[in-house]
């Protein structure tokens, strides 16, 4: 079990400040490495930071579990946060993300496999070509920044 489960049996579902890491993959032809929720929607690969983790070390373990690629360099992007970041999940669980979002062109291992627990589909998309059912807060963050 992780942090934040043992955090729940704790606190229950009381909102809480949760520190997240979203990284932005493009390969040489300039694509953006995007995943397919089981829900149907597709965003960037990310997720919570574990104890004793960086934001980095976090970044490179969710690339790594959810889609099976391996990372490199991280190039900071920004940090996200504030009243707009809230979530309240279906089973009551509250919070307030902040996230580090992160760029990598460094790809080490090419092994894209969806882990089939929290990715059903892994695909690198032109940016002028992106699903339709595309997280609105990640299709923000790759219009604002160009992909070179």
């Amino acid at each position: 079990m992780g942090y934040i489960e043992d955090l729940r049996k704790d606190i229950g579902h009381q909102p809480v400040i949760l520190v997240g890491v979203a990284v932005a993959v493009i390969n040489e032809a300039g694509e953006v490495l995007l995943q397919k929720r089981h829900d149907g929607q597709w965003g960037g690969p990310g997720g919570f930071m574990e104890l004793g983790e960086s934001t980095e070390e976090a970044g490179r373990r969710e690339v790594l579990e959810e889609i099976g690629l391996q990372i490199g360099k991280l190039e900071l992007v920004g940090v996200f946060s504030g009243k707009e970041h809230f979530v309240k999940l279906p089973n009551g669980d509250e919070f307030y993300s902040v996230t580090v979002a992160y760029l990598s062109k460094d790809i080490i291992g090419w092994t894209l496999k969806a882990d089939g627990i929290e990715t059903a589909e892994a695909r690198f998309f032109h940016v002028n070509d992106l699903p339709e059912k595309l997280n609105p807060m990640i299709k923000n963050l790759i219009t604002q920044f160009t992909v070179s």
